[in-house]
């Protein structure tokens, strides 16, 4: 699997969603996001990452408009917030999402977490979202399998992804095989662990041998397991570096030296105990 920017995943509903996407948590809004996101375009790139949570989406849908690319050549995907599951108005929550990106429909919709005792609820609105032509593709995010077996006991739609943190400090092979075995797509957050793959004396050792950054490596790696990735970046010069990954191939013992740096260790809250 070399290929190029322009590849994509088939999603359980036959919709196609790009391998690389831009993540903008934690870019501000206005100027930086849409910044970001107009260079990630230019640059090729095809996904854009946002939530209603990260408080940019005005900013990635001005960045959108500037860069020039049809909407439909783009895949946009947004993410509905606890206190909304919570307060059940995910429906309208979804509305505002709509007219802060400046569209009328988005090509993924995302549970953000499994907020206990709403996911269920908050799924069944999701549907009916999907039906209504408003989402091309419905899923979840930081859903580990015990939620995905409840969610799936009364869901008439499988969740088309997971988006999860995902990296070789944290590789989950039992929900990446569970996931694989539901036809779910896996995606990462985080895949550059908050910049420290650098620090990895293996990573580094294996850039040295591709002649790629530790970053690319890392991506590869991500890609070659068929898992989706979002690295976030607001600098130009990295997003257009994280997007250079389809002209080297991991080998096999290579991927089974970076499976073995799994050491169950986040750097973002634990899906099984949050409090927000």
């Amino acid at each position: 699997m070399s290929g190029s920017i322009s590849d994509c995943a088939t999603l359980n509903n036959g919709v196609r969603l790009p391998w690389l996407g831009l993540g903008v948590y934690g870019i501000d809004d206005g100027d930086p996001v849409a910044r970001a996101v107009t260079i990630a375009l230019e640059g090729g790139y095809r996904a854009i990452d946002t939530a209603s949570i990260y408080r940019n989406e005005r900013g990635v849908g001005q960045g959108m408009k500037a860069s020039g690319i049809p909407r439909e050549d783009i895949f946009l995907t947004t993410k509905v917030w606890n206190d909304d599951q919570r307060a059940g108005r995910t429906l309208k929550a979804f509305d505002e999402s709509l007219s802060r990106l400046g569209t009328d429909y988005v090509d993924l919709y995302l549970v953000h977490w499994p907020v206990a005792g709403c996911y269920r609820k908050t799924w069944t609105e999701m549907e009916a979202i999907y039906r209504s032509g408003r989402a091309r593709a419905i899923g979840v995010s930081n859903f580990l399998p015990g939620h995905l077996d409840d969610l799936l006991q009364t869901a008439e739609v499988v969740p088309a992804v997971n988006q999860v943190e995902f990296h070789p400090h944290l590789v989950q092979p039992d929900l990446l095989a569970y996931c694989r075995s539901k036809d779910i797509r896996l995606e990462a957050w985080s895949p550059l662990m908050q910049g420290q793959v650098t620090d990895d004396a293996d990573i580094a050792d294996l850039a040295k041998k591709y002649g790629k950054t530790p970053a690319q490596v890392v991506l590869r790696w991500d890609l070659q397991h068929g898992v989706v990735t979002i690295p976030k970046s607001a600098t130009p010069s990295r997003i257009l570096e994280n997007a250079d990954l389809f002209d080297f191939e991991l080998s096999a013992d290579d991927m089974r030296r970076l499976d073995g740096l799994d050491r169950a260790r986040r750097l973002g809250p634990d899906p099984a105990d949050f409090d927000f």
